[in-house]
């Protein structure tokens, strides 16, 4: 984590101290103060144990924005202030259940969650034949006639040899992203869902999914890889029916907050570097690297020019966002404010792919402004 910081704190830096000349010296100096006094770790660790799940509309995500709003005070942040946006408020609920009837009686439990916001099945629960579907294509083929009052498994194992996981994790994903809205255009009454990793093992993992309200909303979950690759197996034998239940609920959207801390520029204040990374979590999990680590190395961009008595000639901005994983009101509240205000934002850099030493990062610019940065390269290249 702290060499991914490094990477952040350069390019806000790296250009923004009063003497350009100096730039290989102040970046060496950042680079020590990191790796010898950085408080991400710490940071990391109470946001994760102290309070650590941290869905949008939750008790813990306010937990976390007054955990977060105390630690940009404690960075040396100019201004510390919250903006206020809608996020969505969604409940899993407890006592998720799911089970597969095997022939000759026999059952078999699944390891499943719902996805984030999707519907319940109710006190009952649903029961259905099993359908398997690996390709969008194939759910096309079987179409009403087969689907309807069915159970759909999408079972879109992760491409293990893409060099770049995050290509698998989007074509994958496609699953969980649309299989329930598509599922139910032909008549499915629920879908499982592989869950989307690489590794076998009895952990599913939860994530949005995105009805379409052409169609009925109908109950969606994750199972595990481990349970994607028996059912899978046991299809081949013959017809399987799955019982599932759940109690998950979408309440009104109420409010959340985004977090903004800021160090003035001394000869450009107008114009603003902003880094960030997102403060809500999926409710399975602490969200230390989706997006915790994000969160607390752009808080210590602060801390580090604060602890080094560095002047940076514009303003510096660190945001922890609220409510990227359902639906990015947190990144749309701040990109309206900036609008009206008339803000001038020079770059931009978000952190959400995780606390380890970088390998790049990718530039939406015009060309004559990726050229500029590609000139710094040398600066960049030793850490």
């Amino acid at each position: 984590m702290k060499k991914f910081f490094l990477l952040i704190s350069l390019i806000s830096l790296s250009t923004l101290i009063y003497s350009q000349s100096t730039d290989s010296v102040t970046i060496k100096k950042i680079v020590d103060e990191t790796m010898s006094n950085g408080t991400a770790y710490t940071n990391l660790r109470k946001l994760c144990k102290e309070v650590g799940q941290r869905l949008s509309g939750s008790p813990q995500f306010f937990k976390g924005v007054h955990m977060v709003t105390q630690f940009m005070k404690d960075a040396g942040a100019d201004t510390v202030y919250l903006q206020q946006c809608l996020v969505p408020h969604w409940v899993r609920g407890n006592k998720e259940q799911g089970a597969l009837m095997l022939p000759g009686g026999q059952k078999h439990t699944l390891k499943l969650c719902a996805l984030g916001t999707s519907v319940g099945t109710g006190n009952k629960g649903i029961t259905g034949e099993v359908v398997e579907v690996k390709t969008m294509e194939e759910l096309t083929s079987l179409g009403t006639s087969v689907v309807k009052g069915k159970i759909v498994f999408f079972n879109f194992k992760m491409n293990p040899t893409y060099i770049n996981s995050f290509q698998a994790y989007g074509e994958s994903g496609v699953a969980r992203r649309a299989g329930p809205a598509q599922a139910s255009k032909y008549g499915a009454i629920g879908v499982m869902v592989r869950t989307l990793s690489n590794t076998i093992n009895d952990y599913p993992h939860t994530g949005v999914t995105r009805y379409s309200d052409s169609f009925p909303k109908i109950p969606a979950v994750a199972i595990s890889t481990n349970d994607a690759e028996f059912l899978s197996k046991e299809l081949r034998k013959g017809k399987i029916s799955a019982f599932i239940k759940t109690n998950c609920k979408t309440y009104p959207d109420t409010t959340g907050y985004n977090v903004v801390g800021e160090i003035k520029g001394i000869e450009h204040p107008e114009q603003i570097i902003t880094v960030g990374g997102h403060l809500d979590s999926w409710d399975l999990a602490e969200g230390a690297n989706d997006d915790g680590s994000g969160v607390v190395q752009s808080i210590e961009v602060l801390r580090t020019i604060r602890a080094l008595g560095l002047q940076p000639k514009r303003t510096i901005r660190a945001v922890a966002f609220a409510n990227e994983e359902i639906s990015g009101t947190g990144g749309k509240k701040y990109l309206d404010e900036a609008k009206a205000k008339h803000e001038q934002h020079l770059f931009a850099l978000e952190s959400d792919e995780g606390g380890f030493t970088p390998r790049g990062f990718s530039l939406d610019m015009p060309e004559a402004q990726q050229n500029k940065i590609k000139a710094w390269k040398a600066l960049f290249y030793p850490y």
